[in-house]
């Protein structure tokens, strides 16, 4: 029953801010509604849109402001009263309560067993249909013409912008660059331009000094359980200077050279058809222009491509802002964050360049270092943003509450406006405390990393019940948390857990022109994958991703890929097996089935039970 309330939840939780759900995890036999896939049709950054953010109508009468750190919106009825829409959101104590409550359960010594045991059933259960129908999947997938993993759509779920390009491609631009351009005026010290290579003078380097060990930005031994060490490797040759110039968006230069680079790496992606990447940008929440100068940066530089869709990532540093004098509170943090998305929705002409922009962001990321501890605990005791004063950071489950809160009405007023929603899509459980899995279940749609799953087999369970996604940069974490042979993604591969492969930072840790098939490429060979479990991974990655249903999804995997089972699957296109996503479907379907049973039967005996009270009150009074 604890298990079955648990789905509700989530279930509450997400249909609010309209994220996509597994529509068996729902104990549903309708297939998915629609709606949950058919975003409004991309817009793409180009001259021949089909209507101007100029030509689309205003709502003159709705106006927003923040009240207890979440976004109201309102119609302006007249000039004295104001109506506020029915955009609803996540009530704060429900959310306390019942994050609490699964923090309990995850504790509770026999849910602990019962799940942990039926984990164990379903990694054996995979043994055994790997033993009797491997050679099937394999004769499946010869039989389809032309296709094979080389060939099949991958997305990349999980890799951040600024490290996009691998070592030598950022070296080869940086001496192109100092040919080329050596006049620009690329940073302002003491009031005073410098070019860049008056910059590099002053460091006493030219550009035949310059090579792959002195930008020094591999990650190696020296960063496990060291992110400040790591953080340190986006300075090239140990500069932050450079940094600013080379993989900035807001410079000098107005982040012509990252727009270059990021360029470069969006034609190597179009060369490989197959490839497609979800590149994360960050804002910071410092000020409320930031918005507006990275969707500047993105239509100046025509940073588009169809292989391409954008996240955004918040660091977690009010405390570090805080500090500086440069926020007063947390509230004044989520206002720069969500105001310019508000006002742009109601109002496109408003922000021209960052309603263009929106049209190709498909999601927010909360991201830091989640192994650094939390001074605070997360209850109704809290105080509200406006009230957040104090030095120390704000937890991560409270971070994630007022995103997903702010996001929910938003989502709302987009999806009335016509405009393509967000979806929360984490960072969780690379490192931190286990809450931070219990606040990625109950409000993201998928997640990045999920390592500690593997200690918490009550969650690990439960993310497999819903389905949730979890993209997984094993070389990511083979320089920072874990080695790569104690990393679980095989284990949850093999429990039917939805798992992709994602590079993370291809800067830091990789090293060819095609870092996503690098990953495949060692996770075949180290943990001895088939060809149908690659496959199913490239899948898995475009279930997951924010491109879109009709532009993309139903092309790459079929027209039927929302519906259930082996209905949704097109070998043709996928390279995976029938007798594959049969068997995840039917496994899934039996383990639901034996909770919803375990209820029944509960509830049936519960009914027993009142039965004989009543029967022996009757006799009593005769």
């Amino acid at each position: 029953p604890f298990l079955h309330e648990i789905f509700s939840w989530r279930k509450r939780f997400t249909s609010k801010t309209l994220s996509a759900c597994c529509c068996t995890f729902i104990f549903s036999q309708r297939t998915v509604n629609l709606l949950f896939y058919a975003s409004t049709p991309t817009r793409f950054i180009t001259h021949n849109l089909p209507h101007t953010p100029e030509q689309l109508c205003a709502h003159d009468t709705v106006q927003n402001s923040m009240v207890n750190g979440v976004m109201h919106v309102y119609t302006k009825r007249n000039f004295m009263e104001n109506t506020e829409l029915d955009l609803s959101y996540p009530d704060l104590q429900e959310y306390i309560g019942d994050m609490n409550v699964m923090m309990a359960l995850i504790i509770n010594g026999p849910v602990k067993s019962f799940c942990y045991r039926r984990l164990q059933y379903l990694s054996s259960k995979f043994q055994m249909h790997i033993l009797l129908n491997e050679m099937k999947e394999l004769a499946a997938q010869k039989k389809v013409p032309h296709r094979d993993f080389y060939n099949i759509r991958k997305v990349d779920t999980h890799i951040h912008a600024s490290s996009c390009m691998n070592q030598k491609h950022l070296l080869r631009f940086i001496k192109r660059a100092m040919k080329k351009y050596p006049k620009d005026i690329v940073h302002m010290e003491k009031g005073k331009g410098q070019t860049l290579m008056e910059v590099f003078e002053s460091m006493n380097l030219t550009a035949f000094d310059l090579s792959v060990d002195t930008l020094d930005m591999h990650a190696d031994r020296n960063t496990f359980h060291r992110f400040d060490k790591f953080n340190s490797k986006y300075n090239p040759i140990g500069e932050s200077i450079l940094r600013e110039i080379f993989i900035k968006t807001d410079n000098c230069i107005e982040g012509k050279y990252f727009g270059h680079i990021v360029k470069e790496v969006m034609a190597d992606l179009e060369e490989s058809k197959y490839q497609n990447v979800e590149l994360r940008l960050s804002i910071y929440g410092r000020s409320g222009d930031e918005w507006d100068k990275l969707a500047k940066w993105a239509v100046k530089h025509g940073v588009y491509s169809d292989n391409v869709r954008w996240l955004v990532q918040v660091p977690r540093l009010f405390d570090v802002y805080h500090t500086k004098k440069q926020l007063s509170n947390f509230q004044e943090m989520l206002e720069n964050i969500f105001k310019p998305l508000f006002e742009v929705t109601v109002n496109p002409s408003s922000h021209p360049e960052l309603h263009l922009f929106l049209q190709h962001v498909v999601g927010l990321d909360s991201v830091d270092d989640e192994s650094k501890p939390e001074q605070h605990i997360f209850n109704l005791d809290s105080p509200l943003p406006a009230n957040w004063t104090e030095e120390d950071n704000p937890p991560y489950s409270y971070y994630l509450y007022y995103m997903y809160a702010n996001m929910t009405v938003l989502n709302h007023l987009r999806r009335q406006r016509g405009f393509p929603t967000l979806a929360l899509r984490p960072h969780c459980g690379e490192a931190g405390p286990i809450h931070h899995l219990v606040s990625g279940f109950m409000l993201s749609e998928n997640i990045s990393h999920g390592l500690l799953l593997r200690k918490a087999p009550v969650l690990q369970y439960l993310y497999y019940l819903a389905q949730i996604g979890i993209a997984m940069s094993p070389l990511s974490n083979n320089s920072l948390f874990l080695s790569y042979h104690r990393n679980p993604l095989p284990e949850y591969l093999s429990r039917g857990l939805i798992v992709s492969l994602s590079t993370d930072d291809p800067l830091q840790f990789h090293f060819t022109k095609e870092p996503l098939m690098e990953e495949y490429s060692i996770a075949a060979q180290v943990w001895k994958l088939s060809s149908c479990d690659m496959c199913e991974l490239a899948r898995n990655s475009v279930l997951m991703s924010g491109f879109s249903h009709k532009q993309a999804k139903s092309y790459w995997l079929g027209p039927n890929y929302f519906k259930e089972g082996q209905e949704s699957n097109d070998i043709r296109r996928t390279n995976v097996p029938d007798i594959r996503v049969a068997y995840r479907y039917e496994t899934l379907c039996e383990e639901l089935n034996l909770i919803t049973q375990a209820i029944r039967t509960d509830e049936l005996e519960t009914i027993e039970e009142e039965g004989t009270l009543c029967m022996g009150a009757v006799h009593a009074e005769k």
